[in-house]
């Protein structure tokens, strides 16, 4: 059970599969990129278990604001370490699959973070792949099709002040 919204609408209401508004979660994800020949690639990364290609997303981290949560799990996930935007480019919905089997209905706030190092070794390196694409591969890649919008119309020159 994947899909929130109707492929059709990437911008159809969030569907809570029966959840009440308090057990709706919510991440933070990193859009990690870095500028090739003036056009942004994507580093994007399999997740543990089915191996999809996604970007790293993580849960809140205490003390710390959503773009630095979104850091951590871009070094924790990706070995990759830069300069965070501080202002969301946006967020998409998708479904967790809980240990338990039980679906958790999330959401993820997604922070543009400029790549400046990429680690050869890092946290999660024998769980996952990394992957740089262009930006047009990198919104195929993706199985979500609000992740997909977001990173097709990621246009880094436009990031807002914030």
């Amino acid at each position: 059970m994947k899909v929130h919204r109707a492929q059709e609408n990437p911008f159809a209401p969030i569907d809570m599969l029966g959840a009440k508004k308090t057990e709706l979660r919510t991440q933070f994800a990193a859009l990690c990129y870095r500028m090739r020949k003036g056009k942004p690639e994507i580093l994007l990364v399999t997740s543990r278990r089915r191996r999809r290609w996604i970007i790293p997303k993580g849960w809140p981290q205490d003390g710390m604001l959503p773009a630095q949560s979104a850091a951590i799990e871009a070094l924790e996930e990706a070995g990759v370490e830069g300069k965070t935007h501080p202002v969301s480019l946006g967020h998409f919905s998708y479904t967790k699959q809980h240990v338990s089997g039980r679906a958790l209905p999330c959401v993820a706030l997604v922070y543009a973070l400029k790549v400046k190092t990429v680690h050869d070794s890092y946290r999660e390196s024998k769980q996952r792949k990394r992957k740089w694409f262009s930006q047009a591969q990198a919104a195929r890649k993706v199985t979500d099709p609000e992740l997909a919008f977001l990173i097709a119309t990621f246009d880094p020159n436009h990031l807002k002040r914030a």
